[in-house]
């Protein structure tokens, strides 16, 4: 079992990064094998709306996401954290969902009929995080949903949403205890869902 932990904060001590690191950690004690990337390590483009992956199911623009879909691929589960810019995903989590446009599959007749690569390989899990610095979460806006939502649509089934309110100074999660164990157990649910999966496969011979 492979989970991906992705940060989608420039701030690789910040409080996204303290919370999927939470979530791996227990991911890790759970019995998973575990990766962590920062998106602000990577030169991602937005994505140029050109439709030349729907031949290929490759993305045609050669920067650093190539180096990303293959862990991906890779993968059986995700974590994915962003903060809360102004009420959505960062810029660098949009520009890294939008990429995944490429494991889209369409039909050449009617637009209406479509799936991702994961639904037709083998779905996949993911938990998301989201950190805002206000405590209402108004105004978080729908950060945790674009993550869920895009995920959702990629062919991962989301197992859990964290929102982590009142989180400014940088460490801060590390003094939130609730925050903390809610992204704990993402990172737990995730294992424990795979795992019953594998079991269902042995017992299955899926």
């Amino acid at each position: 079992m492979k989970i991906l932990g992705i940060v989608g904060s420039k701030r690789k001590k910040g409080n996204t990064s303290v919370l999927v690191n939470r979530a791996l950690e227990k991911a890790k004690e759970a019995g998973a094998e575990t990766e962590l990337i920062f998106l602000d390590d990577y030169a991602i483009t937005d994505c140029s709306g050109c439709e030349g992956c729907q031949k290929t199911r490759r993305c045609v623009i050669n920067d650093d996401m190539q180096k990303i879909y293959p862990l991906l691929l890779k993968a059986d589960g995700v974590i994915l954290g962003s903060p809360t810019y102004y009420y959505n995903v960062s810029a660098n989590v949009k520009a890294f969902l939008d990429r995944c446009y490429c494991f889209e599959v369409f039909a050449e007749d009617d637009r209406s009929i479509w799936l991702s690569l994961n639904e037709a390989l083998g779905i996949k899990y993911a938990g998301v995080i989201a950190v805002c610095e206000q405590h209402s979460e108004e105004d978080m806006g729908p950060t945790a949903e674009v993550m869920a939502k895009s995920l959702e649509a990629l062919g991962y089934r989301v197992v859990d949403k964290v929102k982590a309110l009142g989180l400014f100074a940088q460490g801060a999660a590390l003094k939130d205890e609730r925050s903390l164990e809610k992204a704990g157990r993402a990172g737990e649910r995730l294992v424990k869902i795979l795992k019953l999966r594998n079991k269902v496969r042995e017992k299955w011979g899926a």
